[in-house]
């Protein structure tokens, strides 16, 4: 454990000087003064949105068709060398151009091999699945359990297998060597519902637990499979109805879900291109409940209606149970994405007397998604958290650079990739023992040059930009959610 925050950010720096030093290559202006800015020289450029056209079919949204494989990548700055696995990120990307919402899309990975200092290569890969090789789009395949799912938004990596996730529908396995799609995950024919997209890894224990909603009943399922992959609970939760639960957490005692009050309805798909909307009679709820169950022991606690894609973590404090997560207002009600603000909000429940107690904190003013932890530390307290903030803009969903907050300080520095350029998710890969050491990994698109990096930056001084930077072959588009696979 080094002494002092000050002794890491001097290594830190140390080595970004000799990577700028070592490339021949002067050290950015803008990433001295902490501005991390790598477009602080150009104009900015608007960021213009055809009325005609989809928002979520153009700009960097506008999908790629082609897979390529290229291992001659220009590397500027050095990699660090602890660096040696394959990073990986999941999106929405449609063969056919003909998807009515970004989430129907199908599944596309991206990956990048690092190892050595070196980026051995890049290629990007669809998903095979039904959807795609039939060539049909959004819910043409039926319902979408088992197989007839995109896989489009997430990557896991659990008892030696990389897996994609859908909203719905079984995962996807796929082979990290080449990103080929090696078929459905059914656990061994022992899954029976759907796989949502944002299982936890318990780091002690290495369980993976995860849930599945469905459209009718069942609508809300909760799996657990142990460090092996073999799938050992399935258990039916108690709900009320077909919510978008697009994601959960976990403590080291608990299992949290939050139903919200977007719910599948199957008639709006005709009329929006999207089968959720929002109910204002439905109401909002947490349930907590045993890790591992079992579910009967649920229980649920009020709270204003609301909508969370995303958590940042969760933790047990005595008798409380706190949830941070990325709260907004409303969600699927008529407005687009970039309409509503997602806001950092801390949530605690008492569950120490014969009925939950629910109160609630807004913790940034900063519009921000795509939370993420120290997973060394998931279901336990953090202090760190990293994220995507957002630009307002009337017409699209701006991403713009990433954001880390300080718990203990409460302090959040940002990494500003200029006006013309926009991060997604950020990837931690931890480098030593303390929360917070490691790297960032984050792909970078700039719309003035139309080119995208895959960017490394350290994970506890973002403000001053990139340590390297890794030119793409090609424009990768916005994604979802991304991946580390340690070699």
């Amino acid at each position: 454990m080094r002494s002092t925050q000050q002794s890491r950010l001097s290594r830190r720096a140390f080595l970004r000087a000799s990577a700028f030093a070592g490339a021949g290559l002067a050290m950015p202006t803008g990433w001295i003064a902490g501005c991390g800015s790598d477009d602080s020289g150009e104009i900015a450029i608007p960021l213009e949105v055809d009325p005609n056209t989809p928002w979520f079919l153009q700009n960097n949204y506008q999908p790629v068709h082609d897979e390529v494989t290229e291992t001659d990548l220009v590397v500027r700055g050095n990699i660090p060398r602890s660096l040696d696995g394959l990073y990986v990120r999941n999106g929405s990307n449609p063969q056919n151009s003909d998807n009515t919402h970004w989430f129907l899309g199908d599944g596309m990975l991206h990956g990048v091999r690092i190892r050595d200092g070196q980026a051995l290569w890049y290629r990007n890969r669809y998903a095979r699945t039904p959807l795609f090789n039939d060539g049909l789009n959004s819910m043409d395949g039926g319902a979408p359990i088992r197989g007839n799912n995109q896989s489009n938004v997430s990557a896991i990596y659990h008892a030696g297998r990389l897996l994609t996730s859908g909203e719905v529908g079984f995962p996807y396995e796929y082979d990290p060597e080449d990103l080929s799609t090696v078929g459905v995950h059914d656990f061994g024919g022992n899954l029976n519902t759907a796989f949502t997209a944002h299982p936890k890894i318990d780091p002690a224990t290495g369980f993976m637990h995860f849930f599945g909603y469905g459209f009718g009943p069942p609508f809300l399922t909760y799996h657990v499979a142990d460090a092996s992959g073999e799938l050992i609970l399935s258990q039916e939760v108690p709900a009320r109805g077909a919510t978008m639960m697009h994601s959960f957490a976990i403590t080291e005692t608990d299992v949290i879900f939050w139903e919200l009050p977007v719910l599948f309805k199957g008639e709006l798909f005709a009329s929006t291109g999207w089968p959720f909307g929002w109910d204002d009679d439905f109401g909002a709820r947490i349930g907590i409940m045993p890790l591992g169950g079992p579910t009967s022991e649920i229980r649920w606690v009020e709270i204003e209606p609301c909508y969370v894609f995303h958590e940042l973590n969760a933790f047990r404090e005595g008798d409380d149970v706190v949830i941070d997560v990325c709260r907004f207002d409303r969600m699927m009600d008529g407005e687009e994405l970039g309409d509503i603000d997602s806001l950092l909000t801390r949530w605690r429940v008492n569950t120490g007397g014969d009925a939950l107690s629910f109160s609630d904190q807004r913790l940034e003013d900063q519009i921000m998604d795509f939370p993420f932890h120290d997973r060394r530390f998931t279901g336990r307290a953090n202090r760190y958290g990293w994220f995507t903030w957002v630009r307002r803009h009337p017409d699209t969903l701006d991403f713009a650079g990433i954001a880390m907050r300080d718990h203990q300080a409460q302090t959040l520095e940002r990494y500003d990739p200029g006006p013309n350029s926009h991060c997604g998710e950020a990837f931690f890969v931890p480098e030593g023992s303390d929360e917070g050491d490691g790297w960032l990994l984050t792909f970078r698109y700039n719309r003035a040059r139309n080119t995208s990096d895959l960017i490394i930056l350290d994970a506890m001084n973002v403000a001053r930009g990139p340590v390297a930077e890794i030119r793409m072959p090609r424009r990768v588009p916005f994604g979802f959610h991304g991946l580390w696979v340690a070699a």
